[in-house]
């Protein structure tokens, strides 16, 4: 027991009670739960200070001054104070690839994105399914730690599904990727074993949408046929598209490098020149509503107002930006169009890995790259990307990445004793683990003792 805040503020229970180890091992109690923070962070809204949450099973149940909620808490509900921090929604990671966790600093940047190719289709060669799922729950306990509590994800190897989900507390969205230029697998046939995977996890406690992988890698006619089932059954997409200049010069001039490579390869190069990568996939059918463009760093006047037109969310992913050198993104000529942009991780064999540190997969790393790309931008506009707007391109809107009634129960708490004025730099500047992570009115980090 211990008194934090305010003078004011009622001595109440502390995350190491029987109820919170109970609450952590067997999922929210009965009895409703009621938080209080220094600062609670809705994001959507200005900050509450001396805030409180009332958390009923898996849902947040009111938001407001500690005061106000305290005062109208039903009788029986269990108190906790988080004391001197920050508390937000949990961070929505819109792109990761948790099975290349461990390649961490194996694979060196390299001048052509093509041969970067090669050496991590190499590097993959030589892993077994073991080790594949051990990165990948390597990857998801490092995204917990750190203060994800959705992330969506590219399954290169779906065999581990559901196994892994069940590894994690995360909210994981696994998208299961389709690559065809080399598969002797028909478009009709690849396109149904995805549909009957997908049906046969409906039931696992994770969601599944499906990652035909890139324009550059998979044939015209298994877009068509993804896009298409994915228009009748409702499914989410995600691509890599317009990821380097020389999957753009492929396209729009029928050369370089990938164009060489893949012609090598027995691609079949007809649907190059004269097109943008973002015009291959919207001439496929795949734009829409439905679909996370992740990278988009090459885009035409045209691309940027094809993508808002279409309703599609783009994925910047800033530490993998800067490890490929890639030109500017384009964040505010998307912004001006109305397109919707989130931030991802990707996966940490494109991250530098700096001498003496261990690199970990960790949106707060993400969102100072980003605030480095882009000084201007306010510090409470790049939490958005991380919260609110993920949470609408994977349409969850209103379920998770806030803090409103109604809302799913994931939250994070960062330590901060400053001012609330400054609550939103904090928490961008936070180094390490969080100091306490919820996923469905669960605690899942640090699990109590």
């Amino acid at each position: 027991m211990r008194r934090s805040g305010p003078q004011s503020t009622p001595t109440i229970l502390l995350p190491d009670s029987g109820t919170a180890r109970a609450e952590a091992r067997h999922g929210p109690t009965a009895q409703p739960l009621l938080i209080r923070a220094r600062i609670v962070a809705p994001v959507a809204r200005p900050s509450i200070e001396d805030g409180a949450l009332l958390i009923c099973g898996s849902k947040i149940c009111a938001v407001g001054r500690w005061r106000q909620i305290a005062s109208s808490v039903p009788a029986g509900a269990h108190k906790i104070d988080l004391g001197e921090v920050v508390l937000l929604p949990g961070l929505i990671n819109a792109h990761a690839h948790l099975d290349y966790t461990d390649m961490a600093g194996q694979l060196v940047p390299t001048r052509s994105f093509t041969d970067w190719i090669k050496l991590i289709t190499e590097a993959k060669s030589g892993w077994g399914p073991d080790d594949f799922a051990s990165s990948w729950r390597n990857g998801a306990e490092m995204l917990v730690r750190s203060g994800t509590t959705t992330v969506a994800d590219i399954e290169t190897a779906p065999d581990m599904l559901p196994d892994v989900w069940r590894d994690t507390p995360l909210r994981v969205i696994s998208f299961i990727e389709l690559t065809g230029v080399r598969s002797r697998i028909a478009p009709e046939t690849a396109v149904k074993e995805t549909q009957n995977r997908i049906a046969a996890l409906s039931s696992g406690p994770g969601r599944v949408g499906v990652a035909p992988h890139a324009p550059y890698s998979t044939i015209p006619a298994l877009l068509r046929m993804v896009a298409g089932a994915a228009r009748a059954r409702g499914w989410l997409l995600t691509t890599h598209v317009a990821e380097s200049m020389e999957e753009y010069e492929m396209f729009r001039h029928a050369r370089g490098p990938m164009f060489e490579w893949l012609k090598r390869n027995n691609r079949d190069m007809s649907d190059c020149g004269d097109i943008t990568p973002v015009a291959h996939l919207d001439r496929n059918g795949l734009l829409g509503p439905n679909l996370l463009a992740v990278h988009a760093n090459y885009l035409d006047p045209d691309d940027i107002a094809l993508l808002a037109r279409k309703g599609v969310s783009v994925v910047h992913c800033p530490r993998s930006h800067r490890y490929f050198n890639h030109a500017p993104f384009q964040y505010e000529n998307l912004l001006r169009a109305g397109v919707r942009v989130c931030l991802g991780t990707d996966s940490l064999a494109t991250v530098i890995v700096k001498r003496g540190r261990k690199a970990t997969l960790n949106f707060f790393e993400e969102m100072r790259e980003f605030a480095s790309e882009f000084p201007d931008r306010p510090p409470r506009e790049i939490l958005r990307l991380c919260t609110e707007t993920p949470a609408a391109a994977l349409r969850l809107s209103g379920q998770i990445g806030c803090l409103a009634p109604g809302a799913t129960a994931d939250l994070i708490a960062i330590p901060h004793e400053g001012s609330i004025a400054r609550a939103d730099e904090a928490v961008i500047a936070h180094e390490g683990s969080v100091a306490v992570s919820m996923i469905d009115g669960r605690f899942v980090w640090p699990l109590p003792t």
